[in-house]
């Protein structure tokens, strides 16, 4: 039945997966914290425009992919496909750019969009995000290369390459792009459709196309580092200086132009195991195009449902760090009156404690604490509770350790 199954290209978050999500979020708002980034969340739909004016009218995502549709008053909204735009808009509408630059915001949202479900992409997929406004120099290019690095050594992600290029401004790219239709135009006819109509708008999305035909035929093509101008070139090298300065080794990778038509000068992606794990870019002219004062800016996204993907295959173990510090088991009529209440009292202590509630025996209890991962435990009886006494038993160990009832979270919290 259609109600008992989620929608193609979704997925639920079990409780027995989420632990994963949130060790990773959380790791990512640590580093980023490191870096000064600083956490902006943004409405999960936008006015229609902001995306075609931002994205491009002539990317997969605008064309194909995004969810888009009239509202009850007629207005054109999407489902948000990036974050990097809705960045950008409330960057402007809430005046960031009258703060200190570089303004620098990180972001952890789930984004749409309408493709065939594959590995690693979904309809629903959710990204970690960075952005920082304000600042020209490469310098902030390479920082936030090694803000994600950093972030995927600290999760325990290796054998990671970085891949880097520039696609110039639109200086540079307007010449380029006629050299780019001068060597396509003999094929014109073989092109697949999109790319026909891509042709006089915007040949370079032509490079990023899927088709295996489309792709093949740019076989030779003009290289667009090669055609960059001297202010590019200038960034470029200072780009590579910077990475190089960290220590971070990268490698020069003519093929990467992003998705996206609001990229300028550097782009980059983060690749572990042929698998593309983070990519981004700089983006000099969207606040301009949004209306704004000229701005530069920088950014990257990263898939957590890919990075979970990839981590699982090179067997990096994600920790639980949500388990049961105690599960109570009560014996007789006056323990189950009085667990309710000392559990209340463990869990407002700060400690994790779970009781039965659905009238196990002591046995059953006991294999269901074990199956929890319960660090501790400890059965309540009468004896238990008239003498203010228990035992608690660590169900690594075996070891027993009796305490008053007192002081039970006490030792809890200094054992964690």
């Amino acid at each position: 039945m259609l109600i008992t199954n989620a929608p193609k290209g979704t997925q639920d978050l079990l409780p027995s997966e989420s632990y994963k999500w949130q060790y990773l979020e959380k790791k990512f708002k640590e580093v980023c914290d490191n870096f000064a980034y600083r956490e902006i969340r943004m409405p999960t739909f936008e006015h229609t425009e902001l995306f075609e004016r931002g994205v491009g009218g002539t990317t997969d995502v605008v064309e194909k992919q995004m969810y888009t549709f009239p509202d009850k008053s007629g207005r054109s909204i999407t489902l948000r496909p990036e974050g990097t735009a809705s960045v950008a808009r409330s960057f402007l509408q809430h005046s960031l750019y009258a703060e200190p630059m570089p303004a620098k915001m990180f972001y952890n949202i789930p984004c749409f969009r309408y493709e065939n479900k594959q590995k690693g992409r979904l309809r629903e997929f959710h990204q970690f995000g960075v952005e920082a406004f304000g600042a020209p120099g490469p310098e902030i290019d390479a920082e936030i290369i090694s803000l994600a690095l950093t972030f995927l050594d600290r999760v325990g992600l290796k054998d990671l390459t970085v891949h880097i290029n520039s696609i110039g401004c639109p200086v540079c790219r307007k010449a380029y792009n006629e050299k780019l239709r001068d060597f396509l135009r003999p094929h014109f006819d073989e092109l697949c459709d999109t790319c026909k109509s891509r042709f006089d708008r915007n040949p370079l999305r032509i490079l990023d196309c899927k088709s295996e035909i489309c792709g093949s035929l740019c076989e030779g093509a003009p290289v667009l580092l090669d055609n960059i101008c001297g202010e590019c070139r200038e960034h470029f090298e200072g780009f590579k200086a910077a990475l190089s300065a960290m220590g971070i080794k990268y490698e020069i990778d003519n093929s990467i132009v992003r998705g996206l038509d609001y990229y300028t000068k550097s782009v980059f992606e983060i690749i572990s195991g042929g698998f593309t794990v983070c990519g981004g870019g700089r983006y000099d002219g969207l606040i301009e195009e949004f209306g704004g004062e000229p701005t530069p800016g920088v950014g990257f996204g990263l898939g957590i449902e890919r990075l979970i993907i990839r981590l699982e295959e090179t067997g990096t173990v994600i920790p639980d760090e949500t388990g049961i510090d105690i599960y109570t088991v009560p014996l007789g009529e006056k323990a189950k009156a009085y667990m309710p209440g000392f559990a209340l009292k463990l869990r407002q202590q700060g400690i994790n404690a779970e009781t039965d509630s659905i009238g196990r025996g002591l046995r059953a209890q006991m294999k269901y604490a074990d199956k929890l991962g319960a660090r501790y435990t400890a059965v309540l009886g009468d004896n238990e509770i008239d003498s203010g006494k228990c035992e608690l038993k660590n169900m690594a160990t075996g070891e027993k350790t009796e305490l008053k009832l007192d002081d039970v979270g006490a030792f809890l919290k200094k054992t964690h």
